[in-house]
């Protein structure tokens, strides 16, 4: 995720960290060579049929709404995961507080709080579709290799992470290290969790419609071959620029909803869920009175 501060209206134009122009140069590059080209052989060699600048603009209009809703629709996928991860953390730093309320057992609050940050990464892991065989210094730094094995040999590892801290509290309830009341209340904050963990999952496995992706870029590159021949007429030499300009606007808005669409991908523009996996850890470790690893730090302006 970029974090930076407001740009002067000089940088402004010259910033490339975060923005869309590396990866849509190439068709803004396109779209003006295309408008020279229709100029020169318009002025110098054939004159060309016009299109009317209204009948263009309408087409814009039209395209705009489209780029305008899949962005819309982008942008809440991405808030809506970020709202997910923000209530996991609270779930997690609420199961450490109720787990000092309810649990008097220190070596079994000890056994559960490892397995929250395993947990968390594990989510990560999957949602960024980290292979299962990687490495795995994040889980092994807070449970042993065997424990971490067992997870990540189920379909769901996260999911299987949950289930033992379950486990964890129904034997503390059977030996009476939890009364029937924390218990429940516990068992409310694993549902939480798990039901924020369903989400981002939905989120990463149902992209926005292919429909609408395909029907705005086909519409985009429609519109930019169509466009010179309307701005030969109204603006003269300048259509390569206006052209460019216009390239750099529609295209843009669709590189920005490709990647809004998919919030947990380690790209500039997604969410820091390495970031937020350390806040849990630092969460996590003061609850067990252990000294917390330090945050992380923004790097070139990026946090991952």
């Amino acid at each position: 995720m970029i974090v930076m501060k407001q740009p002067s209206a000089l940088r402004l134009f010259f910033i490339m960290q975060g923005s869309v122009v590396p990866r849509i140069i190439d068709k803004i590059i396109g779209v003006a060579l295309l408008s020279a080209l229709v100029l020169i052989i318009d002025k110098f060699l054939y004159p060309l049929p016009y299109v009317s600048i209204s009948a263009v603009g309408i087409f814009g209009i039209a395209l705009s709404l489209f780029l305008g809703f899949r962005n819309n629709a982008a942008y809440d996928r991405w808030w809506e995961g970020r709202k997910l991860w923000g209530q996991l953390i609270a779930d997690v730093r609420n199961l450490c507080r109720n787990a000092e309320i309810f649990v008097q057992d220190k070596k079994l609050r000890d056994q559960l709080y490892p397995i929250l940050i395993v947990f968390a990464h594990l989510h990560r892991r999957q949602l960024r579709e980290v292979p299962k065989t990687s490495q795995s210094d994040d889980l092994t730094n807070w449970l042993g290799e065997e424990d971490v094995k067992v997870f990540l040999d189920h379909k769901n590892p996260a999911d299987a992470a949950l289930r033992r801290i379950a486990k964890l509290l129904l034997s503390a309830e059977k030996n009476g290290a939890i009364n029937g009341f924390g218990q429940r209340a516990m068992a409310e904050i694993l549902t939480s969790l798990s039901n924020s963990q369903a989400g981002a999952e939905r989120i990463a496995t149902t992209p926005l419609p292919f429909v609408y992706s395909l029907l705005v870029r086909r519409t985009t590159y429609l519109y930019c071959f169509i466009l010179p021949f309307a701005l030969i007429d109204s603006t003269s030499w300048f259509a390569p620029f206006f052209a460019a300009v216009v390239a750099y606007v529609f295209f843009g808005l669709q590189a920005v909803t490709n990647e809004l669409e998919h919030p947990f991908s380690n790209v500039q523009n997604g969410l820091p869920l390495d970031a937020m996996c350390r806040t849990i850890e630092i969460s996590v470790c003061e609850a067990m009175g252990k000294t917390p690893p330090p945050a992380f730090d923004v790097k070139d302006h990026v946090l991952t």
